[in-house]
């Protein structure tokens, strides 16, 4: 077969696979199957029969489930990454996906063509963006558990990219669960690591296992003042936003660190040329529906922060979903 047709099939059909996982994990398929093998005739409480097994065929061939003798069970991806009681789940970002994203991506062309995220077309919702994610409890609830999920797999990458061991103090702004303070944390046992973020985001968190490790700072910091420390981060917080407050926010973080100090930037980074790689590609196109901001390259983030007054601008790719970033304060 023509290999371009095979490939714009894939592209065609791609957006039947993440459904197909949607439905599954909103269906409870993946936690159903966590204490065994079962028939579909007992998973098919509240659903048609026929309707689930296509389901849960589409599952096997997709990787998700096995099946043997007629009874389906979970793949490893599935017991690692599937189940709500998992270490590692990413079932929130995925209810988030289903919920919030797959709506705003069906208005891609009009954020095209128009600019600007799709939060109004989408959801009559209008105001500033995380009162938009933030909308519910429930809402809320899904967004940051995804973002712990993925966090806990890449954070360990981002905090081994740099040597981080002169460092005393990290404050990680925006940082959620604590999942990148944890991680620093369990590097280099001598550092103090705190994390700032929302009252209500801090509530959720301090609620997490591990949390104890870390001390959880309630705070906005684009507004309150922010703690003392000699090393900052952000974590998938610089994609958010437009010029105007990135410079804001590299501003305000470059004049409370000492001589010396450091900041540490976790995002996907497009490649120079911007041709790769697909998976910043296509986040880029994600903030462009549901944030002010974008995927950026190497030399553009180090525009921005020699712009505030950083210098010794590093890169690196990690290998995990985020690459990492580290420059000093002069």
């Amino acid at each position: 077969m023509d290999s371009d047709l095979v490939l714009l099939g894939r592209l065609i059909e791609a957006f039947r696979g993440s459904k197909a996982l949607f439905a599954a994990v909103e269906l409870g398929v993946f936690d159903r199957l966590a204490d065994g093998p079962a028939t579909v005739s007992e998973l098919a409480a509240g659903c048609d029969e026929d309707a689930l097994e296509r389901l849960l065929d589409a599952c096997v061939g997709l990787s998700l489930l096995e099946k043997h003798d007629g009874r389906y069970s979970n793949t490893r991806a599935a017991r690692t990454y599937l189940l709500k009681s998992a270490r590692l789940s990413l079932t929130g970002y995925i209810r988030f996906s289903n919920d919030v994203l797959f709506p705003l991506w069906r208005h891609l062309e009009d954020a095209v063509r128009e600019g600007g995220n799709r939060w109004k077309q989408a959801f009559g919702l209008d105001g500033p963006q995380f009162s938009s994610v933030y909308r519910t409890e429930e809402a809320m609830r899904d967004f940051i558990l995804g973002m712990h999920g993925f966090g806990l797999a890449s954070s360990p990458a981002v905090v081994s990219a740099f040597d981080l061991s002169g460092f005393r103090r990290l404050v990680d702004l925006g940082g959620a669960t604590g999942h990148l303070a944890m991680a620093a944390k369990a590097r280099y046992p001598e550092l103090k690591a705190s994390v700032l973020d929302l009252p209500v985001v801090i509530a959720f968190a301090e609620a997490l296992p591990g949390a104890d490790t870390v001390e959880f700072l309630a705070g906005d910091f684009f507004t309150d003042s922010l703690p003392e420390a000699d090393l900052y981060a952000v974590g998938r917080i610089l994609h958010d936003w437009g010029e105007p407050e990135i410079r804001s926010l590299l501003a305000k973080i470059h004049s409370h660190l000492p001589s010396g100090g450091g900041l540490l930037i976790a995002e996907r980074l497009l490649d120079e040329d911007k041709r790769g790689p697909v998976s910043a590609q296509l986040q880029s196109l994600n903030m462009l529906v549901i944030t002010e901001g974008k995927e950026r390259t190497l030399s553009e983030y180090k525009r921005l922060l020699e712009e505030a007054g950083f210098r010794d601008v590093q890169g690196k790719r990690t290998g995990s979903t985020l690459d990492a970033l580290l420059c000093r304060k002069p």
